[in-house]
């Protein structure tokens, strides 16, 4: 069992499961999935001033902090304990790819000439990681939600906006992947 669990899992048997959880969520408690609300939750939770924004009753939603929470206890156990011992696998061609821009290390699940303290304070760093951030949180905000909460849940409820916003989650995550990314990994 073990050895199930610290392998990959195929697209068939991971997305299934994820998209599961929407009509648990709506048949066990009727709420929404959802995960860039949280951050409102909490900042609720621990900002004592009188911001509109955060001005409401935070304790409604605390199963949602609960649902996050697991997610990060999930990822912990996942990342130490089923960790797989094979390493990961990296497609030849991306491997060739970012070997032009120096990136040849891939026996953790990210780049680590990309995420460490040195990298994080070059130009690059803070463009890759403070400016995406931003950017992630802008988005969000604005798209009235997070890629989660719209593909997962806004699509399997018909919801129109989550459909636009899909799309341009989307249409983004190409344009980054494909034009911005190559010339941030230039510099």
């Amino acid at each position: 069992m073990l050895t199930f669990l610290q392998q990959p899992w195929p697209w068939y048997i991971a997305g299934p499961l994820i998209g599961l959880t929407v009509p648990v969520l709506l048949l066990v408690g009727n709420k929404s999935f959802g995960i860039s609300s949280s951050l409102r939750h909490i900042c609720a939770a621990c900002v004592p001033a009188k911001v509109p924004f955060f001005d409401y009753d935070w304790k409604k939603e605390a199963w949602n902090l609960f649902f996050v929470g697991g997610i990060l206890l999930g990822g912990i156990i996942a990342g130490t304990l089923l960790a797989n011992p094979a390493g990961m696998s990296v497609s030849p061609k991306l491997v060739t790819e970012l070997s032009q821009y120096g990136i040849n290390d891939y026996h953790s699940l990210v780049p680590v000439q990309l995420f460490n303290w040195p990298a994080l304070l070059s130009v690059r760093g803070l463009l890759m990681m403070v400016g995406g951030g931003f950017l992630v949180g802008f988005g969000t905000r604005y798209a009235g939600g997070c890629t989660s909460g719209h593909a997962i849940m806004g699509l399997s409820t018909l919801q129109w906006p989550s459909l636009v916003a899909t799309i341009c989650f989307m249409i983004g995550g190409f344009i980054m992947a494909n034009l911005i990314l190559p010339f941030i990994l230039s510099l």
